[in-house]
């Protein structure tokens, strides 16, 4: 695994997550307007948001992920489980590139982790 192509990707990824973010940052900004006043449309308005809102969260979260793998990548620890230390699969990390996890911690249950770290 070229560690120079993970970066490129891990970085791609933050961009184009970037530019995402900034996307749902103006569809956000038009909720200050007030709602129509037909009830299904005001139903449409308050689910868009509460879209754009679970949107906005996952891109933050998959944002933070990526900073955390370019930091592992700048220490050293890149490709180590943070929770066992073991090495992750190069499959996995294909997959997930910013994974912090080895595929037994990410499915350990009792670790109470999210699968997708």
């Amino acid at each position: 695994m070229d560690l120079n192509d993970v970066k490129a990707v891990l970085e791609r990824r933050r961009e184009e997550l970037i530019e995402r973010r900034e996307r749902i940052a103006r569809h956000t900004r038009h909720r200050d307007e007030p709602l129509p006043p037909d009830f299904a449309e005001q139903a449409v308005e308050l689910e868009n948001g509460e879209t754009l809102v679970a949107l906005d969260r996952e891109v933050n979260s998959e944002i933070r992920q990526i900073e955390q793998a370019l930091r592992r990548l700048e220490s050293g620890g890149y490709g180590e489980c943070t929770d066992c230390g073991e090495p992750i699969s190069a499959p996995r990390l294909k997959a997930l590139p910013y994974t912090s996890l080895c595929i037994d911690c990410a499915s350990d249950t009792r670790t109470g982790r999210n699968a997708l770290r």
